[in-house]
């Protein structure tokens, strides 16, 4: 399993603003079809849902919870460390 700190950076996003539209185009900067590609890829390679998606709302998990803590401690220790 591959995961860079992008997809835990892209996870983090979508998870904080619970919207794959506002993290795309207001945090990332990126196509909001990319960041979704990328979080069904790292859904895959976790082999776990992080959201749960409708056409109206996005939730976090259990799964999705777990990762979110994890991810911003090792997203805060890798810049503490640069």
């Amino acid at each position: 399993m591959d995961t860079h700190l992008r997809d835990l950076r892209y996870f983090v996003a979508v998870a904080e603003e619970l919207s794959f539209t506002k993290a795309a185009e207001e945090r990332l900067f990126i196509a909001q079809p990319t960041l979704s590609r990328q979080i069904r890829l790292l859904e895959a390679s976790l082999r776990a849902r992080l959201f749960e998606r409708d056409h109206r709302t996005v939730r976090l998990t259990r799964a999705g919870e777990v990762l979110l803590t994890r991810a911003r401690l090792l997203l805060a220790a890798w810049d503490e460390a640069q």
